[in-house]
């Protein structure tokens, strides 16, 4: 398969499914994925990013040894919402190397607070920071100001993970 050929066919989700079987759980097909999701080409980026999260999500080893790097380009100005999306959506999904925690979080308490960042970014970074909260109780507090701080403004995505998470991390400071 041609993979950026492959992509640039459609944006569609059997496309999406068809791209990711096909990359299945090798590593070298992966990284080509990765690389074209990295390159230059703004519709080449966003269109590689769905297929690298339904793979990531499939098959979570492979964004191992690109995991520095795919926190990296979450800095990169002028990123496609769907980068974003589906960045912080594979964020949910693994475990974050300790080295690579703060910056995630950073980066999601960003996303959360930002007035023009999208729902579906939002509702995914909520997740994160919770997954993360785990690990580093401090910032439920922080996470659970936010929430309270944004709640009347956000989106029902927004709301219903927010209401999850809150449920949660009043149930974990009952059994403390």
């Amino acid at each position: 398969m041609d993979l950026k050929e492959a992509i640039r066919l459609e944006h569609s989700k059997k496309n999406c499914q068809r791209i990711t079987h096909w990359i299945g759980e090798r590593q070298d097909r992966f990284d080509q994925l990765f690389l074209i999701f990295l390159g230059d080409d703004y519709c080449d980026s966003q269109r590689a990013s769905w297929p690298l999260s339904e793979t990531v999500i499939a098959h979570p080893s492979l964004i191992r040894k690109h995991l520095k790097t795919l926190v990296r380009n979450l800095d990169r100005p002028g990123q496609h919402e769907a980068v974003r999306r589906n960045t912080v959506r594979i964020l949910q999904y693994i475990k974050i190397p300790s080295a690579l925690q703060g910056k995630v979080m950073d980066l999601c308490f960003n996303y959360l607070i930002s007035p023009i960042e999208k729902p579906a970014v939002k509702a995914s970074a909520l997740t994160v920071i919770y997954n993360l909260s785990q690990k580093h109780p401090d910032i439920r507090n922080e996470l659970l100001a936010i929430i309270d701080q944004q709640w009347d403004q956000e989106s029902k995505a927004f709301r219903s993970r927010a209401s999850a998470i809150r449920k949660s991390l009043s149930a974990a400071n009952l059994n403390r």
